[in-house]
């Protein structure tokens, strides 16, 4: 082949397309995580954390069993969601977060300065408003989700949250109950 400045170009676009289809075809054997689904994992590894530490606290500051109790099945219940969120995680080499978001530091922050009846007013009041969104997130997940592997942890963890939710109401049913009880102790 004769080379001349026509087929320099054509020759070097030839090359150049072949080495962008033999990328692109490297690329696609590579496990590639969708952002929604790296995101939602980091989320729910937040999530986990914040509900641990949570539960440590209310352990602490919780004046009574049924929020003591609660606080325990949280860190019992999210420590293992985290140690399958984590294997999961790894499979995909998403790299999680290793403490809860600002928000849920500024909650718990708010949480620690509070002890006996008010800290379960709160404590209760928060883990109802918590469980019903990470619920919705974990359908969305379990529904929508692209990769597999995350998509399954979310399915297989969405039954613990529903009955974390039913647990929250219960315990804050209870709180409510004796909160009215101490302020209008002759009714």
């Amino acid at each position: 082949m004769k080379w001349n400045k026509k087929t320099i170009p054509a020759v070097s676009l030839v090359l150049l397309f072949s080495a962008t289809m033999a990328f692109g075809q490297q690329s696609t054997t590579t496990k590639a995580v969708p952002a929604s689904d790296a995101q939602f994992a980091k989320e729910a590894a937040q999530a986990n954390l914040a509900e641990i530490k949570l539960g440590q606290l209310a352990e602490k500051n919780g004046s009574g069993a049924t929020v003591k109790n609660f606080g325990q099945r949280m860190m019992t219940d999210h420590s293992a969601a985290q140690q399958k969120l984590e294997a999961a995680a790894a499979q995909d080499n998403i790299k999680l977060p290793t403490a809860p978001n600002a928000q849920q530091q500024a909650t718990y922050d708010q949480l620690s300065q509070l002890h006996g009846v008010k800290f379960d007013q709160a404590y209760a009041k928060d883990m109802v408003q918590d469980h019903t969104k990470d619920i919705s997130t974990f359908k969305h997940e379990a529904n929508d989700g692209h990769n597999t592997t995350i998509k399954n942890f979310a399915s297989a963890t969405l039954p613990t949250l529903q009955e974390h939710l039913r647990l929250a109401h219960q315990m804050n049913q209870k709180v409510s109950a004796m909160t009215t009880q101490t302020s209008n102790p002759h009714s």
